[in-house]
């Protein structure tokens, strides 16, 4: 189907399979020519749901849908609802802790081969504790993940100011399974690291978009970075990685992430800064360079010559 213009509108699909008794939701946005490039999937953060992260729309911002923009650039797109989150299951009352999330995508990932008769290897992006349930999934199932790209990563936590805030709140964390969310909360994740990054109407589109779905997020993956850490282990991730890491980014410190980096055995990755970008890349000022970035790792050419050995 054209839009006006003559090129080929892009359509999402929805589709839902099951971990045991949970429903999960997953996100479809293919390619209008079909998957020359491969799959990517795309894993959302602690405090929102998948669609306002990666296929969020706002008038005068081109390219504002990650998945659309990949899905014209040849690839076909998938995001999932961890559970506990958007449109899956949210009344087990579990933690959706990291391991859970890596849980979550184990199902995601068996539904799409199924479903789409075995795309091969995915291409797999991570953000925030989304970056951390991408790698978990990475270390168990090196075999599904072709490429995997990490931003605003965390390993220990060393040296993250946003963390050390967050401690603060811990106890308060433990007593319950999930914490309210509102506007305030949505602006604050802008606001904490460096003020200006965004734009409000961004900002306000992707707070509009995480309340329709949801008015509370479950505490797991907040427990996890600030009680738990290391939940990962990089000698045990063998794919191909990048690491995506804003300027700004209060969660996790350069040191942690070269630490964490150096361990990763295979010698085919990368380590990126993303100037003027802080947290939520994706919605920041200079979030094409996210995009660029994401897009010519998951393009780069595999090695004819490696004596590397998985």
């Amino acid at each position: 189907m054209n839009d006006a213009s003559g090129t080929v509108a892009i359509t999402g699909q929805e589709h839902w399979t099951q971990k045991g008794p949970a429903k999960l939701f997953l996100w479809e946005k293919r390619a209008p020519d079909g998957a020359k490039n491969g799959t990517v999937l795309f894993v959302h953060g602690s405090s929102m749901a998948s669609q306002p992260t990666f296929d969020l729309h706002v008038p005068g911002r081109p390219n504002s849908s990650a998945m659309e923009y990949f899905a014209e650039r040849g690839f076909d797109t998938w995001s999932i609802d961890m559970e506990g989150y958007g449109r899956s299951t949210k009344d087990r009352g579990i933690d959706a802790t990291v391991s859970e999330g890596a849980d979550d995508l184990e199902a995601g990932t068996t539904y799409i081969f199924k479903t789409r008769n075995y795309t091969g290897p995915l291409l797999v992006y991570g953000i925030s504790s989304g970056a951390l349930r991408a790698a978990l999934f990475a270390q168990r199932h090196p075999n599904r993940v072709r490429r995997l790209a990490l931003d605003a990563h965390v390993w220990t936590g060393e040296g993250s100011p946003t963390l050390a805030e967050r401690r603060k709140k811990l106890p308060e964390l433990l007593k319950t399974k999930r914490r309210p969310i509102d506007r305030k909360f949505v602006r604050s994740i802008f606001e904490r690291d460096h003020p200006g990054t965004a734009d409000d109407n961004v900002i306000e589109a992707f707070a509009d978009y995480i309340l329709k779905l949801d008015d509370s997020i479950p505490n797991g993956t907040y427990i996890d970075m600030c009680n738990n850490l290391p939940v990962v282990d990089p000698t045990k991730i063998k794919v191909p990685t990048i690491i995506m890491r804003g300027e700004y980014d209060g969660i996790a410190g350069f040191k942690d992430l070269f630490n964490f980096f150096e361990a990763l055995p295979n010698p085919d990755k990368q380590f990126a800064v993303m100037p003027g970008i802080a947290h939520a890349s994706l919605h920041q000022k200079n979030y094409m360079i996210a995009l660029h970035i994401m897009h010519s790792f998951f393009t780069q050419p595999e090695p004819i010559y490696s004596t590397y050995k998985p």
